[in-house]
């Protein structure tokens, strides 16, 4: 039996941080639904990564890790505006 060479949720994590930061600054409080969404989905995701990797052999931590920093550029942006003023 082959072991698992990556930790999926790890870029599931990735991927919908970095969607949710590139939409964060659309105006109009579209960016602040669709970020600020993204994002929470995100966070949560890289939590379940980051305990799957302790039991992955350490597999995908980059990734959840980085998926954190979107999540918090995300938040960032949106608090001093990005979302919300045109």
């Amino acid at each position: 039996m082959q072991t698992k060479r990556s930790n999926p949720w790890a870029w599931w994590a990735f991927w919908v941080g970095l969607l949710g930061l590139i939409l964060m600054p659309i105006p109009l409080f579209i960016g602040l639904i669709l970020g600020g969404g993204l994002g929470a989905i995100a966070a949560i995701l890289a939590v379940i990564a980051l305990f799957k990797s302790r039991h992955a052999g350490g597999r995908g931590i980059a990734p959840a890790i980085l998926a954190g920093v979107f999540v918090l550029l995300t938040y960032g942006g949106i608090s001093i505006g990005g979302g919300v003023i045109w």
